[in-house]
């Protein structure tokens, strides 16, 4: 069949909903839409084609992408608007029967998005692309992003999909299936490409990024040619270099030369051991910036949400870092309000996270989501006390947050320059700072003037995810620069 480009260009939408995965989905779903001849336009401009790449980690979610759906055929009734990703596969029957939805493509059918859309162009008949995705050991490859698309600076790269965890709270494995990982010569391909491109630090996300390789078990063995020690020779790697795990996986990926960052998303405390830190350490590329998911500090609450740790061996997992990593950053998400959480286990909590004295945590209020276990549990906290609750520890993060800025006062980092502030934008809450190594072309200075109107301030991230402003005289966009905090 011929790409709409043979025709007439039809404008299409993309607009993402939820995670750092969904969001790689629909830069996925963009390039392909261009390569096949649609002109991308932006979400508030009307458009032939509306597509929602939706969330349905709970019901407001779910509310939401019901609602941006009706909007996209509100906006244009001649549109064709289509249901992509995890609302699909929650609400599959209901969705492909709404006279508002045109198409629903369910998770792991979005790589023939482009066909579905090109068949029913040609039909006018509604179009139903959809598996069961508990039924899969198949990951689905988009393909690798064109770095043209991207900011140049970041680069999210999904590594894995699906989670066998299956917390009381999350209904993520009904909606996007087992742990299926990622072929690793097909992420190194990305990598190695954007990275040629431009692109400065890459981050590994997906759904369980600890349980990468896992699926892999004895198939490993045929995996030889992605695992090749020498590329030019063909040269194959040993038994053990097959069987990928995640700390494989990012040695392979500091091997790269032109890659100068790798960051890590969230892991689960368990992955964290002497091994896999004494891997990471050996290499300068891996930001000492660890998202670790606590969800509570209080085990009796911990026990009910199905979480297979204890706040002892976080407490541990979290000194070993420390002790591999200069002043690392450690950050974590905290639920409040779970159901049966008693004023004294919030309060236990409370004591444990002033301990652990991370970085920054991720507060959210618990949210009832049809499907779990935790929804059917009694003792459901009134929303108010959620709220109570949540304040108190957005103030305790507040407070950590400054307290270890001051901590790494003074520390030699690098900052990854990602864009220039306007006069508009408010810088306060930004760390001001000073470089310690300039080019030599007078382009960067390191004693610029207030008083200079020559000069212009940028944002950036250290390798410990500190937002600093920086001033030039020239544009230092996508450089990393050498600073004091």
């Amino acid at each position: 069949m011929e790409h709409q480009k043979n025709e007439k260009r039809q404008r299409a939408v993309v607009i993402n909903l939820g995670c750092k995965v969904n969001k790689y989905e629909s830069d996925a779903i963009k390039d392909k839409l261009l390569a096949a001849g649609f002109l991308i336009v932006e979400p508030e401009a009307e458009a032939d084609i509306y597509i929602v790449n939706t969330c349905s980690v709970t019901n407001i979610a779910q509310k939401k992408s019901r609602q941006m759906l009706r909007r996209a055929k509100k906006r244009n009734s001649d549109a064709v608007v289509v249901a992509v990703g995890c609302y699909v596969n929650a609400e599959h029957e209901i969705l492909k029967q709404e006279e508002f939805i045109d198409i629903v493509v369910g998770n792991n059918c979005k790589k023939d998005i482009i066909r579905v859309i090109e068949d029913y162009l040609q039909s006018r008949e509604k179009k139903d692309s959809y598996i069961d995705i508990n039924r899969t050991g198949e990951y689905e490859e988009m393909g690798s992003l064109d770095a043209s698309h991207l900011d140049h600076q970041r680069a999210y790269i999904k590594i894995q999909d699906g989670c066998n965890q299956f917390c009381s709270y999350c209904i993520i494995p009904y909606t996007r299936g087992r742990v299926r990982s990622r072929n690793p010569r097909h992420i190194l391909e990305e990598i190695r490409s954007l990275a040629k491109e431009g692109v400065k630090e890459f981050v590994l996300t997906g759904i369980h990024i600890s349980s990468y390789g896992a699926d892999f078990g004895e198939k490993c063995i045929q995996y030889d040619e992605l695992v090749k020690t020498n590329e030019e020779t063909g040269e194959i790697g040993t038994r053990e270099e097959k069987k990928m795990n995640l700390e494989g996986l990012i040695k392979k990926i500091a091997d790269v030369p032109e890659v100068k960052r790798i960051r890590l998303g969230s892991l689960e405390p368990r992955i964290i051991t002497k091994n896999f830190l004494e891997t990471l350490s050996k290499t300068d590329k891996v930001c000492p910036h660890f998202h670790l998911s606590l969800q509570s500090a209080c085990d009796a609450t911990l026990k009910r949400m199905n979480r297979k740790y204890t706040v002892e061996e976080f407490m541990e997992k979290c000194g070993m870092i420390r002790r591999y990593f200069e002043k690392p950053a450690i950050t974590t998400d905290v639920i409040v309000g779970f159901p049966g959480e008693t004023e004294e286990e919030f309060s236990i909590t409370l004591e444990n996270l002033k301990k652990l004295n991370l970085y920054e945590i991720h507060v959210f209020r618990y949210s009832v989501r049809g499907g779990t276990a935790a929804a059917g549990f009694s003792g459901q906290i009134p929303e108010e006390e959620k709220g109570r609750r949540s304040e108190i520890l957005l103030n305790l993060t507040a407070e950590q947050k400054k307290a270890y800025e001051e901590f790494v006062k003074g520390l030699l980092d690098e900052v990854l320059i990602e864009e220039e502030l306007t006069n508009s934008e408010s810088s306060d809450d930004i760390v001001e700072v000073q470089m310690t190594e300039y080019e030599e072309d007078d382009m960067i200075r390191k004693d610029v003037k207030e008083d200079d109107k020559r000069i212009r301030y940028f944002t950036g991230h250290t390798k410990r995810y500190v937002k600093v402003k920086i001033a030039a005289y020239d544009n230092i966009v996508n450089r990393i620069m050498k600073v004091e905090l």
